[in-house]
């Protein structure tokens, strides 16, 4: 049984996350859903694909349409709104996450940084292994099993990445590439406040991912399942709060500040943003989804 509190603590969770890393490393959030690939510097602003314009106004959106996923179009009818929280979530990195993440990295050694995002790697492992078991992906299952068990052990639970070093590399999964596999189209672009991008697909397989780990319902339950023991007990609700969201915050400011330099030169170099991480991210989930 799970109460109506779940609802509410998922939405203010989800609000105090940034980019991430449905498109990048796991475990990295990426602020305004800046991707790995560098934007192009004049890139002209999108067209809106004839899949928008030949909509109906009165007809039904949609929300898992297929857009020619990877083929170079960009389905996002609702760009008005998305470019309003685009420029709100940049407006809160510029006054408030990138200034912490200045004083966090001021601070803290660049190597200790790195082990904290080690960490929170590790422990992202269920998802990753469960969508590769969902993708039939029984190689990959198995490569995420040996770097969660070499990495708890000899890497000091996950705060050194020892697998890495021994060649124990994989693909990362997630629930919104399990659905695209089986044929579930992406859907609108989507930007929601303090949220890295999503198409509807992706967003609703980042909520299914809270529910595929573990420590969310058998640690610090966020998800109550009747009967079932967790670390910190189900009445005391409070401390889960405290250690989910405090967990949050650490890794958001931890990631940003690993990526002070990095972000400062696309936001130099581009001209349209908005434009540039959008085609940025679509094309690096299409390219995830094909592997």
């Amino acid at each position: 049984m799970m109460p109506l509190r779940l609802l509410a603590f998922s939405l203010l969770g989800f609000l105090m996350m940034l980019a991430t890393g449905c498109a990048g490393k796991t475990g990295t959030v990426q602020p305004q859903g800046l991707s790995d690939a560098k934007p192009v510097v004049d890139q002209a602003p999108a067209q809106a694909p004839s899949a928008v314009q030949d909509t109906a106004p009165d007809e039904m959106l949609d929300p898992f349409a297929k857009a020619d996923e990877g083929a170079g179009e960009e389905y996002d009818p609702w760009e008005p709104f998305n470019t309003n929280i685009f420029e709100f979530n940049r407006q809160f990195d510029r006054f408030l996450l990138k200034p912490v993440a200045k004083g966090y990295n001021f601070v803290t050694p660049d190597w200790v940084q790195v082990g904290i995002s080690n960490i929170f790697s590790n422990l992202r492992f269920a998802p990753r292994f469960f969508n590769n078991i969902f993708q039939g992906k029984m190689k990959g299952a198995g490569v995420e099993v040996g770097r969660f068990l070499v990495n708890s052990t000899l890497g000091g639970a996950g705060l050194v990445d020892v697998a890495t070093d021994m060649n124990l590399t994989t693909p990362e999964e997630d629930l919104g590439q399990t659905l695209g596999r089986y044929g579930v189209g992406p859907g609108p672009y989507l930007v929601l406040p303090l949220l890295p991008p999503f198409t509807v697909r992706d967003f609703t397989g980042f909520i299914g991912d809270i529910f595929l780990n573990p420590i969310n319902w058998l640690v610090a339950p966020i998800i109550e399942v009747h009967n079932v023991p967790s670390v910190i007990a189900h009445k005391n609700r409070m401390t889960t709060t405290f250690v989910q969201l405090g967990a949050r915050v650490e890794e958001i400011v931890n990631e940003r500040s690993r990526n002070l330099e990095k972000f400062q030169g696309v936001e130099e170099a581009t001209l349209d943003l908005y434009t540039a991480v959008r085609n940025a991210y679509l094309q690096k989930r299409a390219r995830a989804i094909r592997e």
